[in-house]
């Protein structure tokens, strides 16, 4: 599978060339709790000096009014999207009080289901779109499915990049589907891959007895009030994290960007019975925007999605429809609980190898049979990943998880060592080491340590993870912003407060004509 790969990266090994991988942009977008101290969910509000959730373009809301979402701009260097992470986390503390932030996947102890508070984003007719959408979430998945957090890795090559390969390649297709393609392929290779990130970052092991709510499961005891699975590596993405009966057939197809767009656009216009017996509206309140098997695209829950920046009343498929992809954001990566931001540097410029080598060797095209195959090898990773000797399919044949893992990891290291050329130094290729060592000894991976600290100290989840948050809090708190620092977010807060008062004083119409307009919009100008 190697000489697309050879031919491309001899390609960019000249130096003109190459300096061309060091011009695409890269983002963050992390997801944490506010906690109390005691490790209960914050029944507090999103903190006004934090600014508008609604109108912050680094400082939000995802799915409850106390999920916080932090969002860097998007940079060329990674590690300037690090430094504003952090510089977002020290700010964020200077005006949370004794609360901390939560720095595991799955989530603190929880209260009832009923009293888990959506996000609020104000009385602006988008501002309620965006809250009647979490109430059709909370509907269709439960509240406490949607307190999961993650981290989601945005990752951009320089349009240039595909341009080149384009002529090289001598392609028929203009330079935006060439670039579309491009990225659709390289999904597909995720997708075929995706299990080894899980095995090598995966933190996710255990859990309190309180997230499951009372259900039936198969988890094993670990002490009065954790759960665990012994050779799991991320039970967020498991069947206990992201799951529900509608989105299991829903499997959009990455042979095309026009069959993903069309197998989205079909999902958020198609009826699902058990929603439209629930309807949109009752007594005069808003329920949920629709009821088909999607409210809107970004429902659907996916480890890797085609983005492009969308303009103002656009709907995301149609962007991509419009104009193309212009990046990828990856969402399968748990929080690391053993680095304060939730991600370190040394991860991402893993990822950076792992995305690159993805892009440029071979992506042939997929079927449900291989789907079916990929599926499957990334839910034996989250569940039973550690487990020796475990077993993959490559092609309907059995691999090893250990051999197939080293065996790409060799792949890569071209695409390290032409990183660290552009780069300077040899972050990349030792980053790509530190995962080796992980598949060599399994003790290393991040889900495996949590486990053995657990069993160490002797202490629940909850009172391992209040250990390690206060500890985070006291690292960051002690290292306050700049005076300049803290003026410029305040502009932003400040800022983001006014475009929302803004919006709400100037709107026309009622909610009902502002949903059924977006509602129209979601066919567009495809044709189903």
């Amino acid at each position: 599978m190697t000489d697309l790969l050879n031919h491309r990266l001899a390609l960019f090994a000249q130096p003109q060339q190459r300096a061309l991988l060091a011009h695409g942009l890269r983002g963050i977008e992390r997801e944490t709790l506010r906690v109390t101290d005691a490790g209960e969910l914050a029944a507090t509000p999103h903190p006004v000096a934090l600014g508008s959730a609604l109108m912050h373009q680094q400082i939000t809301t995802d799915y409850s009014e106390s999920l916080l979402e932090f969002i860097t701009p998007p940079v060329a260097d990674i590690a300037q999207a690090l430094e504003r992470l952090d510089q977002i986390h020290r700010y964020a503390y200077s005006h949370l009080g004794d609360e901390l932030l939560w720095n595991q996947s799955m989530p603190c102890h929880l209260p009832p289901e009923a009293d888990i508070p959506l996000a609020w984003f104000g009385n602006s007719h988008i501002g309620m779109l965006k809250h009647v959408y979490r109430r059709g979430l909370a509907l269709r998945y439960g509240k406490t499915m949607q307190c999961i957090a993650g981290i989601h890795y945005n990752f951009s090559f320089d349009e240039r990049v595909w341009e080149i390969l384009r002529q090289e390649e001598g392609s028929a297709l203009s330079a935006k589907d060439f670039q579309s393609e491009s990225y659709i392929a390289l999904i597909r290779n995720f997708r075929r891959y995706s299990w080894l990130l899980m095995y090598l970052f995966g933190a996710s092991p255990a859990v309190s007895a309180n997230f499951l709510r009372g259900q039936t499961h198969q988890l094993e005891q670990l002490d009065d009030d954790t759960l665990f699975l012994p050779y799991a590596t991320s039970l967020r993405m498991s069947d206990l994290g992201y799951r529900n009966s509608a989105q299991a057939g829903l499997t959009p197809h990455y042979n095309t960007l026009e069959s993903y767009i069309s197998s989205l656009a079909k999902a958020v216009s198609q009826p699902y019975p058990a929603y439209e017996a629930i309807g949109t509206e009752r007594d005069g309140e808003w329920l949920q925007i629709n009821t088909n098997v999607l409210q809107i695209e970004n429902e659907y829950y996916s480890t890797i999605r085609p983005k492009r920046v969308i303009n103002s009343g656009e709907r995301p498929i149609q962007a991509l429809s419009a104009r193309g992809v212009q990046y990828v954001e990856v969402r399968c990566m748990d929080i690391d609980p053993f680095d304060p931001l939730g991600i370190s540097l040394q991860t991402t410029r893993f990822l950076n190898v792992f995305l690159h080598f993805l892009a440029f060797v071979e992506s042939p095209l997929t079927s449900e049979a291989e789907g079916d195959e990929n599926k499957e090898n990334f839910n034996r990773t989250v569940k039973e990943g550690r487990r020796p000797g475990l077993a993959l399919q490559r092609r309907g044949q059995p691999v090893g998880l250990q051999a197939w893992g080293l065996e790409m990891l060799d792949a890569m290291q071209p695409v390290a060592q032409l990183l660290d050329a552009e780069h300077g130094g040899d972050e990349h290729s030792q980053a790509l080491e530190v995962q080796r060592a992980k598949l060599l000894n399994v003790e290393l991976t991040p889900s495996a340590r949590m486990l053995s600290l657990l069993r160490e100290e002797k202490k629940s989840f909850i009172d391992l993870a209040l250990q390690q948050n206060r500890a985070d809090a006291a690292y960051f708190r002690a290292r306050p912003l700049s005076a300049e620092q803290i003026a410029e977010f305040d502009a932003l807060a400040a800022t983001s407060l006014e475009e929302q008062a803004q919006i709400e004083a100037t709107q026309t119409g009622d909610f009902g004509t502002f949903v059924a307009a977006y509602r129209a919009s979601t066919l567009g100008n495809f044709s189903i």
